[in-house]
C-alpha cells in the first residue's frame, strides 16, 4: 500500500510541474480531449494503462 501512496503522489507531482511550467498548452490539450469522441479517450486511457503496467512489470522483474 505504501508504494500505491508513492506512485500517486508522484503523478501528482508530475502533472502539477506539468501544468506549472506549461499552463496554456495544458489547456489546449484539455480543449482538444473535450472534443475526441469517448471511444478514442477509452482507447487512449487502456493503451497508456497497458504502457503503465508493462512499465512496472519490467522495473519490479529487475530487467532481467
Amino acid at each position: 500500500m505504501q508504494d500505491f501512496g508513492v506512485a500517486l503522489g508522484l503523478a501528482l507531482v508530475i502533472e502539477g510541474v506539468l501544468y506549472f511550467a506549461f499552463p496554456d498548452a495544458m489547456r489546449r490539450m484539455m480543449v482538444r480531449a473535450l472534443a475526441l469522441p469517448s471511444i478514442q479517450v477509452r482507447a487512449g486511457a487502456l493503451a497508456m494503462a497497458v504502457v503503465g503496467l508493462a512499465a512496472i512489470w519490467l522495473i519490479k522483474r529487475g530487467f532481467h
